[in-house]
């Protein structure tokens, strides 16, 4: 049921009580002023009646009857009484005049009828009749009863008196059947009158209270345009001054506080969305009731669970306590005490790490925040950030030994040349040493410049380009030295286009040094897959072998410099292709197990230009053999 509606029925309803409550009180009032005007009547006709039996005594002192025996002068009045007609007809009269009268009658001290409006009962003793104080001073239920019951006649007595010594009484009866026949026109009259009222109270109390809660309907149509944003159209509507008006005013105002907020909530959920889609760690953040607000992309790989059904759950019902992950956390909540670094199994595979902060302002608790991190991910960027640093060791050495050895190697090949010179006839023995440390001094050269340019800083000319194709051209450039040891290389093609924007020159050396060394380690021939797809704003590719593999205890240094596991290799191609990728804001990384073969997987933003929804379709793979 609408409030409004309870509100109208409601108010209806009390001015209905007040309305029978004022009308049962008016019906009552005049039914006991009707009862008390009856009795106050009754009661002047016994005075009355009194009053001419008083004067109508006869005179006895003239007559036999001894005056000073009290005994005897009663008797002598009981035998005159019957036959005074003037009091007679003033008793009959009162009974003609008066409807609600039933009877009138004269009794002497013992009750017997001395003078009665109905002959047949004078002389005898009348039988005793309830006395009609007791329906005045009943109540106003009692009051109907005793006047609607079967029917009555109530008693109403006045003593008569004779030498200041009771005589007799006199006694009037009022039949509630003739009462009944006065009452009752009166009593419809009112009942009429209180049904009108409230029927009519009833109509107005609906009619008011509709109109003044009127408004509440355009209060809640402003309410629904303010929910769907459209709180222009409340601005010029209301300019009244009235309190209808003033609401709307303030509704139109917080729908705009409300559009401003949503729009700056929005944003900001945007931009969340988006720093949650690019973090690595898995992030849930929990609010004091330990029910998840904000949940990151990488907690759908850790927990196996989509992140629409961990949104609005709590803890309890997420975690299983039968799981080490969740008794762990569910642990942590209940005792309300930070998790640090724990590693276990992940429900996707793999080992994470996970930790359980617990957010506290001005030392009250408001949420948690529980960090899930893969173990391997930890590994990989530490080893990234301790090849990083060697590479950066190695060439702050490299550069300033080279800057060193330059000189020395310029001065001397400028000295073999003038002796050379100054020697004009040598023998041959001699001229084949001079020309064995010539052709070492410019081989040393060679080695410093290479050392030189690895170490500075390139210009690099970024162009967008489509990846595939840089693929199918270090593929092409590779081929010859592939069937030279019998290996075929498969290349799975990406359906769509791989756009990214990097140094073509640059990007091919590095892709090309990784390729060489995968054709390299399968000296008995094999396959070596070249691939590449899309993974969110990335392009991944990957270049496996089926080669014997790098060994364990080495994998970590494959990146530095000077590491080489090849008899003449120098070991700069790899470290070349680990900087070429980290100028391109991209990163290399592998994996390998002896004797079964060695993974590499190139990781490179996409180009900004062609950063759309629509490159996220399903891929279609090509598969090609060169």
């Amino acid at each position: 049921m609408l409030r409004k509606t309870i509100i109208v029925l409601t108010i209806t309803f009390m001015v209905t009580v007040m309305v029978t409550a004022f009308s049962y009180l008016y019906i009552s009032q005049i039914l006991r002023q009707r009862i008390n005007s009856t009795y106050e009547s009754a009661s002047r006709l016994t005075q009355q009646l009194a009053y001419f039996a008083e004067n109508d005594l006869p005179d006895l002192s003239s007559t036999r009857v001894d005056i000073d025996d009290p005994a005897a002068v009663r008797r002598a009045l009981a035998e005159y009484l019957p036959m005074d007609t003037n009091l007679l007809n003033n008793l009959e009269s009162e009974v003609a005049l008066w409807p609600y009268v039933y009877d009138a009658s004269v009794t002497d001290a013992t009750g017997r009828a001395l003078l009665d409006t109905n002959p047949q009962l004078v002389g005898k003793i009348l039988a005793p009749r309830p006395e009609f104080h007791a329906v005045t001073s009943a109540r106003f239920r009692e009051q109907l009863r005793l006047l609607y019951s079967p029917s009555t006649v109530y008693d109403v007595s006045f003593p008569l008196q004779l030498n200041g010594s009771p005589f007799g009484m006199i006694h009037i009866g009022v039949s509630t059947i003739f009462l009944q026949s006065e009452i009752t026109p009166r009593l419809l009259h009112a009942i009429y009158f209180s049904i009108a009222s409230i029927f009519v109270s009833l109509l107005l109390a609906a009619g008011i209270s509709n109109l003044a809660l009127g408004p509440l309907r355009q209060i809640s149509r402003n309410l629904d345009s303010v929910s769907s944003g459209a709180t222009e159209a409340l601005s010029g509507k209301e300019s009244k001054h009235d309190e209808f008006g003033l609401v709307s005013l303030k509704i139109a105002n917080l729908g705009r506080q409300m559009r401003d907020s949503r729009e700056i909530f929005s944003a900001l959920k945007d931009n969340v969305d988006q720093l949650m889609s690019t973090l690595q760690d898995g992030l849930m953040l929990f609010t004091r009731d330990t029910r998840v607000v904000l949940v990151s992309a990488p907690v759908e790989r850790f927990l196996g669970k989509p992140r629409g059904e961990l949104l609005g759950k709590t803890a309890q019902e997420i975690f299983s306590s039968h799981s080490h992950l969740g008794a762990l956390v569910l642990e942590a909540f209940e005792r309300k005490r930070p998790l640090l670094q724990k590693e276990m199994a992940a429900a996707g595979g793999g080992n994470i790490q996970v930790s359980l902060d617990f957010i506290q302002e001005k030392s009250t608790q408001i949420g948690a925040l529980l960090i899930m991190r893969d173990t391997e991910s930890v590994r990989r960027i530490g080893d990234e950030i301790e090849t990083s640093r060697r590479l950066s060791a190695s060439g702050r050495v490299t550069g300033g030994v080279a800057h060193e050895v330059k000189n020395p190697i310029n001065a001397i090949v400028l000295h073999l040349q003038l002796l050379q010179n100054k020697l004009a006839q040598l023998d041959p023995d001699t001229r084949r040493h001079m020309d064995i440390i010539g052709s070492e001094i410019h081989r040393l050269d060679r080695v410093v410049q290479t050392l030189v340019d690895f170490m500075r800083q390139r210009e690099l000319h970024l162009v967008e380009s489509d990846f595939r194709r840089l693929l199918d051209d270090v593929a092409l450039l590779a081929t010859p030295d592939a069937e030279q040891r019998g290996v075929t290389i498969e290349r799975t093609r990406w359906h769509e286009p791989l756009p990214v924007k990097v140094d073509v020159d640059f990007m091919k050396q590095a892709l090309l040094n990784v390729v060489l060394n995968g054709i390299q380690a399968m000296p008995q021939g094999g396959r070596l897959w070249i691939s590449a797809q899309r993974s969110d704003d990335f392009v991944v590719a990957e270049v496996r072998d089926e080669g014997v593999g790098i060994p364990h205890d080495v994998q970590n240094k494959i990146f530095e410099l000077y590491f080489t596991t090849k008899k003449d290799g120098n070991g700069i191609g790899l470290a070349q292709t680990y900087q070429i990728l980290d100028w391109h804001f991209g990163a290399v990384n592998f994996e390998s197990i002896e004797g079964e073969g060695t993974t590499f997987r190139f990781r490179l933003p996409v180009a900004p230009s062609s950063l759309n929804p629509e490159h996220e379709a399903a891929p279609q793979l090509n598969q090609s053999v060169i």
